[in-house]
């Protein structure tokens, strides 16, 4: 992708050479498995759990299958976490899991971030021998309605295989089929806590570079362009707003399948420059700090890495009352929430908080108080000790069979 530097190491079959071995004697090795590492919610929390997770204990790795969704890999290296990209080889990408499968024989524990490669993953696993099959967890990000039949059958048929299975919050846990939601366990991640804020005059910064007056009231979202994100709603309620405050702007950060249907709407409802769609961007926290509240109109979520992030940041939240937003959201205290697919009481939303600089202020302030709670240290502490006690379980055997067992042979390549 240009402008973006990264390597990642792709396995293909029926190479005879050697990758390198990062096997450690001690260390627990955990592979995160999901289906892509562009921008996305699942995506940055990897990443923060990169930068907070115990490089000593653990020797982690992610494997992926998107080799066009590569944004993040750079921070994952960056953070002490190798990359691999899952290629079928000559026989094709649909012979992927094949690869995975001898990924897998390296590793202790093999944790799923997508509903699809967690059900492959646990199957793969099954076809190992003892000795060299490692433990399967998987963590579920959005609620079942998001996924496809196929997708939800293989998940529900092989989820029993898990040794650990959780879900990101209440509401995901009650959408999974039949017994499996009692089953998982509730692990709200979160975001890294601590980071330094945007030096002094990034807000007026990012305003000029924008052509935003500095007396302006910005609402941003952050948020891929996808069905589940509904921009429909979010630019008819900002059609609806900006006519009403000349003063608002509204600011949009994402990518994705829906782009080129999202600007024909942005140019059908004559949005201008007053809602600006930016793209992929790398300065999430600058941008943040450059607005005044959050918005985001989704149809249906897990629980928004990008609403944590906000509330971190010290802004109100405008939202949807879907999934696990009224878990992270307060009505009244640190935000509004609105029934989903009504631009009108998303617009109406956005005008009281827009026409409200005490109530904002005051919002803002009480989001920020309760993103305390939203440690990713917490979390990834949790998932530490799972980790750690499964691979126990298993015993030594399997660990030393493997170790004994020599490095993968494959094929490393440089991706640019």
């Amino acid at each position: 992708m240009p402008g973006v530097e990264y390597t990642v190491t792709a396995l293909r079959h029926n190479q005879g050479m050697p990758l390198p071995d990062h096997r450690e004697s001690t260390p627990v090795r955990v592979l995160w498995l999901i289906k892509g590492l562009g921008p996305g919610g699942a995506e940055q929390l990897l990443v923060s759990s990169a930068r907070v997770a115990d490089h000593g204990r653990f020797d982690y790795s992610v494997a992926f299958v998107r080799p066009d969704k590569v944004q993040i890999v750079p921070a994952l290296e960056a953070a002490g976490v190798p990359a691999t990209l899952l290629d079928g080889g000559p026989s094709g990408h649909r012979s992927w899991p094949w690869t995975l499968r001898e990924l897998m024989k390296d590793q202790d524990v093999v944790h799923a971030h997508s509903p699809l490669l967690a059900g492959v993953a646990r199957l793969v696993a099954r076809t190992l021998p003892p000795a060299s099959r490692p433990v399967t967890v998987s963590t579920e990000h959005n609620v079942w309605g998001n996924f496809s039949l196929p997708t939800r059958l293989l998940n529900a048929a092989t989820a029993p295989l898990d040794e650990q299975r959780w879900a990101v919050s209440g509401e995901v846990r009650r959408s999974m089929w039949g017994g499996m939601g009692k089953r998982a366990e509730v692990l709200v991640h979160g975001v890294v806590q601590g980071d330094s804020p945007p030096p002094e005059g990034t807000r007026e910064r990012v305003r000029r570079d924008l052509s935003i007056p500095a007396d302006a009231v910005v609402a941003i979202t952050v948020a891929n362009l996808r069905k589940e994100k509904d921009y429909p709603n979010l630019l008819r309620a900002a059609g609806q707003a900006l006519a009403q405050h000349p003063g608002l702007y509204v600011l949009a950060v994402g990518q994705g399948p829906l782009e080129e249907q999202v600007r024909a709407l942005h140019h059908e409802l004559g949005l201008g420059d007053r809602v600006q769609l930016l793209g992929y961007r790398t300065d999430v926290p600058d941008l943040l700090a450059s607005a005044d509240l959050f918005v985001l109109a989704s149809a249906f979520e897990g629980l928004p890495v990008s609403i944590m992030e906000a509330m971190s940041a010290g802004l109100p939240v405008v939202a949807t009352s879907v999934g696990g937003v009224p878990e992270a959201v307060e009505e009244g205290v640190t935000g509004l929430l609105v029934p989903p697919r009504d631009a009108a009481a998303l617009a109406d939303a956005l005008l009281s908080l827009a026409n409200d600089e005490t109530t904002r202020t005051r919002m803002g302030a009480a989001a920020k108080e309760r993103s305390k709670a939203f440690d990713i240290r917490t979390a990834v502490a949790e998932q530490q000790r799972a980790y750690a006690a499964l691979a126990a379980r298993r015993g030594p055997r399997a660990r030393s069979a493997r170790q004994a067992a020599g490095p993968l042979t494959g094929q490393a390549d440089g991706l640019r």
